[in-house]
């Protein structure tokens, strides 16, 4: 039935078939499939994620963490394979009644302290260790003000326009259109921040630009979507100076390949458990 065709039901039923990438995990119910134990590393911080845009949060902001000096940041990452529905474990609906990655345990406190929620995981670290959130108010709530645009704006660049554009069954001109007029609408407003300041909340790297930089910095240089071109990407000058500026950072390029599980296998680190697995992998690739 095409779109222009198409009368919603007087009550919707879930159709378990809709042919979409993500059909198989997708329900309209919440809470566990099966039961599983999650696996405990030998740190206090325990990740469980997948490197999607929202997983790269937190493993770059870990990353950024142990570069500063912060030894408490060391940290497991187990991977979660979304696809094969990992997340709807006992376990991890534990962590994240939402059973969304990443999602984060804290053992360096008793009783252990759960954190869920990208953006509420990236505050947690901030707050925690006091690195990459400023302590003055105006710049605190600088970079809250655009944390928050980051965590409101990034379903309209998911799973509004890379949904349509990449994922869907079928091509829908109508949800197209909307949603990338949004993505560029978005992008426009970041562009016209970053013209008058060197990272989103002004002179300083802060989780703002670590919270971002995975979605709207991937997008522009092609890193998602493989939208960039019609996007029209090379317009939008400022974001892709700042994207390119922090896609260099030593820390960001560890933290985007920790469980990655797409892309070049020397771009992949399935999990981490020690800093020393960046250097094993890297050996391995090369043997390979």
């Amino acid at each position: 039935m095409s779109e222009q065709q198409y009368q919603p039901p007087k009550v919707w039923k879930w159709n378990q078939q809709d042919g979409g990438t993500w059909s198989s995990i997708n329900r309209p119910i919440a809470g566990p499939t099966h039961d599983k134990t999650l696996p405990v590393g030998k740190h206090p911080l325990q990740l469980y994620s997948l490197a999607t845009p929202n997983g790269q949060k937190v493993t770059i902001m870990l990353e950024e963490l142990l570069a500063a000096g912060v030894s408490g940041a060391e940290y497991d990452a187990h991977l979660i394979r979304i696809g094969e529905g990992d997340q709807f474990s006992s376990g991890f609906v534990e962590v994240n009644p939402n059973s969304k990655i990443p999602a984060l345990m804290d053992h360096s406190v008793n009783p252990p302290v759960r954190v869920f929620e990208s953006g509420a995981i990236l505050l947690y670290l901030a707050e925690k260790f006091g690195h990459f959130l400023p302590t003055n108010l105006a710049g605190r709530t600088e970079t809250l003000n655009w944390l928050f645009w980051l965590q409101g704006s990034a379903p309209y660049i998911g799973g509004g326009f890379g949904h349509f554009y990449n994922y869907a069954p079928f091509k829908i001109e109508y949800a197209i259109d909307r949603f990338t007029m949004e993505a560029k609408r978005l992008l426009d407003v970041l562009d016209r921040q970053l013209a008058h300041h060197r990272y989103m909340a002004g002179e300083h790297y802060t989780i703002a630009d670590i919270a971002t930089w995975p979605w709207y910095g991937n997008l522009v240089t092609g890193g998602v979507y493989n939208a960039a071109e019609f996007l029209d990407a090379g317009n939008y000058t400022n974001v892709l100076r700042w994207a390119k500026e922090i896609g260099e950072r030593p820390a960001v390029k560890r933290g985007r390949m920790v469980n990655r599980v797409q892309g070049p296998l020397n771009e992949q680190l399935h999990e981490r458990h020690d800093a020393s697995d960046f250097d094993t992998q890297t050996e391995d690739k090369k043997q390979k």
